[in-house]
C-alpha cells in the first residue's frame, strides 16, 4: 500500500508540472526587452511627458500599441488614480516601429497611452523609441505604478504581438532654495605712489591698481576724492580738464589707460564689463577733479582692473620743497 501511494504522489506532482508549462506557453506573447521609460516632471499630477524605448523581439509589423497605466505589474490591471492620457500627444514620429510616418495618438481609454498606424506594414527593426507629452502623472505623491507595453498585429488593441512592463515612480517635490546677498569686491594694489624728483624737463610719473567687481543690478561706481600735490610752500595745479602732460608746466593728472607720452600705466584688463569713464579715458590725456567717477560698470559684472596713472610737471618757479596729497577711491554697488 506504501509502495502504491508513493507512485501515486509522484503521478499527482508529474501532471501539476506539465498542467503549468502549458498554460505559461500558451496564455503569455513574447517578452519586450530593454525597457524603459523617463518621466520628463515626476510630480503628482504634473502634465508631462513620457519617453519609452524597448526592443521588441517579434517581426510581425505593428499597428497598435498600448501603454496601460496599473497599480500592479501583473494580473488584472487596475487604473492608477489620476493618471490620464486624455490630452496626450506624439512628441515626433516613434523610431524604429515600423512605418517613419502614419502613426497618431488614440485618447480612447485615458488610463493607457497609446498610438496606432492601420497602414503600417513595415516590421519594427533595431532598438524602438517613442514619447508622448501632455501625460498627466498619478495624483499620489511617491506612488509606484507600472506600465505595461503591448504591441498589436491590427489597430484595436485586440491581438497581441509581444508584452512587457516598466515600473516607475510619482515623486515628492525637493525645495531647493539659496541665497545670494548684495556684493561689491574692490580692493587696491598699491598704498603709495612715488613719482620722483620734478624738474622743468622731466615728467613725474607712477601707478597705482584697483579691482572691482559687483552683482548690482546697475552696476558700480569709483569715485576718486582729494587734492593736488602740495606742500608747504604751494601745490601743482590739477588739470580740470583732460590735458596732455606739458613739461615745464604746473600739472597734475591722472588716468586709467596705456599711455605713450609719458611711458606709464596699462589698459584696464579682466573678464569684466567694467570702463574706464570720461576725462580718464583717453590716453596721453589726464585730468583731476575731486568727487569725479573715473571707472563704473553699468550692469552686474565679473571683476575688471584698472590701472591709475599719475603724472606731475612743474614749472620754474614751483617753490622747492616735499609734495603729497591723500587721495581715496570709493566704489558703490548700484542695487
Amino acid at each position: 500500500m506504501l509502495k502504491k501511494s508513493i507512485q501515486k504522489a509522484f503521478l499527482i506532482l508529474s501532471i501539476a508540472v506539465v498542467s503549468v508549462a502549458s498554460f505559461a506557453s500558451s496564455t503569455y506573447a513574447s517578452p519586450i526587452t530593454a525597457r524603459s521609460v523617463v518621466i520628463g516632471n515626476s510630480a503628482a499630477s504634473a502634465s508631462t511627458s513620457y519617453a519609452f524605448t524597448f526592443t521588441v523581439p517579434s517581426a510581425t509589423a505593428i499597428k497598435s500599441i498600448g501603454f496601460d497605466a496599473c497599480t500592479t505589474s501583473t494580473g488584472a490591471c487596475s487604473p492608477v488614480s489620476g493618471f490620464s492620457s486624455s490630452s496626450s500627444t506624439l512628441a515626433s514620429q516613434p523610431t524604429n516601429l515600423g512605418a517613419a510616418t502614419g502613426w497618431t495618438v488614440n485618447t480612447g481609454t485615458a488610463t493607457a497611452l497609446r498610438a496606432v498606424n492601420s497602414g503600417n506594414s513595415t516590421a519594427p527593426t533595431g532598438s524602438q523609441a517613442i514619447t508622448f507629452n501632455s501625460v498627466v502623472n498619478p495624483s499620489a505623491t511617491n506612488a509606484t505604478f507600472f506600465l505595461r507595453i503591448t504591441t498589436y498585429s491590427d489597430a484595436a488593441w485586440t491581438t497581441p504581438i509581444d508584452t512587457g512592463t516598466v515600473a516607475t515612480s510619482t515623486a515628492g517635490p525637493i525645495q531647493v532654495t539659496a541665497t545670494v546677498g548684495e556684493a561689491l569686491t574692490f580692493t587696491l594694489a598699491s598704498a603709495t605712489v612715488a613719482l620722483g624728483s620734478l624738474t622743468t624737463s622731466s615728467t613725474g610719473s607712477g601707478t597705482s591698481s584697483m579691482t572691482a567687481s559687483t552683482n548690482g543690478v546697475s552696476g558700480y561706481s569709483v569715485t576718486v576724492s582729494g587734492s593736488t600735490l602740495t606742500s608747504s610752500g604751494g601745490n601743482i595745479t590739477a588739470l580740470t580738464t583732460p590735458t596732455a602732460s606739458t613739461q615745464n608746466s604746473k600739472q597734475f593728472g591722472i588716468n586709467l589707460m596705456a599711455n605713450a607720452t609719458p611711458s606709464v600705466g596699462t589698459a584696464a584688463s579682466g573678464t569684466g564689463t567694467g570702463t574706464p569713464q570720461t576725462g580718464y579715458n583717453t590716453a596721453n590725456s589726464f585730468k583731476f577733479v575731486t568727487g569725479d567717477t573715473v571707472a563704473a560698470a553699468t550692469g552686474p559684472t565679473n571683476s575688471n582692473t584698472f590701472t591709475v596713472s599719475y603724472i606731475a610737471n612743474i614749472d620754474g618757479l614751483t617753490a622747492a620743497g616735499q609734495y603729497s596729497t591723500n587721495l581715496t577711491y570709493v566704489a558703490a554697488a548700484n542695487f
